[in-house]
């Protein structure tokens, strides 16, 4: 059974990372939508207005309490952050609260931190709402690919993106729900589950970005596809592991490598969009969206290979 100091912890840390990811998320399913579809257009406004309360609470509660590592990562805001969150709300006209993003930029790190009884009730109760938020959210995610996939709906992102970010919502609650039964981590199901969910992530994420490249943009076309190769190769080995685990450490250093690799190029990407020097149908928000995407990845595989030795 986690402590209260884990529980309080590791529930902030993940609720800083993916209450973020769920709000751009639906900013992003906002501004892929046309005027047709108002109700719909409406209905992600108030889940990214939703998340954007639930984050600013998460904000407030995680300062001098998250470990230095978490902070230090870039998994919760770059550098890029707040610029990336301007030029989209400039080129979408959709708000982006960039004060928040600013709050997150000043929080304190502690690795000894002193949890109180009230702070783990509040904790406890954001973690509740963050599920209930949540659960809405991958509902509406849910109706929205079947609308899209029946030819109801036209939107501007992939069918695959929907269901990949579908996918997401899901595993932030089945990350939730564990912490709220406060259950201690089994190192090798949470190596194999983390290696076989974000594999599969960092993949579609390469695809994605090849598919919204210009075609003039021939050499990152093919460095994006290289490694969405690289990433299906990687996916196809870790569904492996639940039956060789012997070859979980050699995976989990390629995997970390290869992580690497695909994180730096999705920041130089993400400061080509910024700076306009790369020709796509992407928002620089989308790019610093996968950098920490990356960036929380290569946290949690640093662990495991720590663990590991």
């Amino acid at each position: 059974m986690l402590s209260d100091q884990e529980y309080v912890r590791e529930s902030l840390e993940l609720n800083l990372f993916f209450m973020r990811i769920a709000k751009e998320h639906s900013f992003f399913m906002e501004s892929s939508l046309g005027p047709r579809d108002q109700a719909l257009i409406e209905q992600a406004e108030c889940l990214k207005n939703e998340f954007t309360m639930l984050l600013q609470e998460a904000i407030g509660l995680a300062d001098g309490v998250i470990s230095p590592t978490t902070l230090a990562s870039g998994e919760l805001v770059t550098k890029h952050t707040i610029e990336s969150e301007k030029v989209s709300q400039f080129y979408s006209g959709i708000a982006l609260d960039s004060k928040l993003t600013s709050f997150e930029l000043s929080l304190n790190a502690n690795p000894n931190p002193v949890v109180t009884p009230t702070l783990v009730d509040q904790v406890y109760s954001l973690n509740q709402r963050a599920i209930h938020a949540t659960t809405i959210l991958a509902g509406y995610k849910s109706r929205l690919l079947q609308d899209i996939l029946s030819c109801k709906v036209f939107t501007f992102n992939y069918p695959l993106l929907i269901d990949h970010i579908l996918r997401e919502a899901r595993f932030y609650l089945k990350m939730l729900q564990r912490l709220q039964d406060r259950q201690v981590a089994d190192i090798k199901r949470d190596i194999m589950e983390q290696e076989m969910f974000w594999n599969r992530i960092m993949a579609e994420h390469a695809k994605f970005i090849r598919g919204l490249l210009d075609p003039t943009e021939v050499k990152l076309f093919n460095t994006a596809h290289d490694f969405g190769q690289e990433f299906d190769k990687l996916t196809n080995q870790a569904l492996t592991m639940t039956e060789q685990t012997t070859i979980l450490p050699k995976l989990s250093h390629e995997t970390y490598k290869a992580t690497v690799g695909i994180r730096d190029f999705k920041i130089a990407g993400t400061e080509g969009l910024l700076q306009c020097k790369i020709r796509a149908i992407a928002m620089p928000l989308l790019g610093d969206h996968v950098v920490r995407e990356a960036n929380h990845y290569l946290r949690i595989l640093s662990t495991f290979l720590g663990r590991l030795r």
